[in-house]
């Protein structure tokens, strides 16, 4: 009997250790790995460029890689016939000063907005199918990260298809082509 016991045991012991051991190496990779992709899946942990009552200066651009995380939001290939009809929401002061996907600067008091596929930067016409405003604004960043939703417009974007006041709208979505 006191065979088996020790033979059990053994093997016990030595399924545990490598059971800890690649605890720890899981551990090893995971603080560098996610704080890389972080950084770059969200403009909300990147470092403010302005406070949040600065003005923004025209080509406000600096140059740097964009990686989204998920392949949820790689660019489409441009399809000169995208519409989409959907949930439009507004982003302003939390990100205002900070970069966008394509590395302009976001200005919540500009006509621009955040979309998940369309390439970047390009123009689309939203029109707030509640109250049938319209406007072209330039599709600079990635987003929104909340599902369901089509299409992030700045804050003055909102203000202008009359939405700003209620945070959601139901709109559609109109490729109109690539900008400068």
């Amino acid at each position: 009997m006191g065979f088996w016991c020790n033979r059990a045991v053994g093997s016990f012991a030595r399924a545990a250790g490598i059971g800890a051991a690649c605890l720890a190496l899981a551990n090893c990779t995971t603080d560098y790995a996610t704080s890389h992709i972080d950084q770059n899946r969200t403009s909300a942990v990147s470092s403010r460029l302005l406070a949040t009552g600065e003005t923004v200066p025209k080509r406000a651009v600096s140059i740097r890689k964009h990686a989204i995380a998920t392949t949820a939001h790689e660019p489409s290939r441009i399809n000169a016939k995208y519409s989409a009809v959907g949930v439009a929401s507004w982003y302003g002061a939390d990100f205002h000063g900070r970069h966008t996907a394509n590395g302009e600067t976001f200005d919540m008091n500009s006509l621009s907005a955040a979309h998940p596929s369309l390439p970047l930067p390009c123009n689309v016409r939203v029109t707030n199918l509640l109250n049938h405003r319209t406007i072209v604004v330039r599709v600079n960043d990635r987003g929104p990260y909340v599902g369901g939703r089509v299409i992030d417009v700045s804050a003055k974007t909102a203000k202008v298809l009359g939405f700003y006041e209620d945070g959601l709208s139901k709109v559609k979505v109109e490729y109109v082509g690539r900008a400068q």
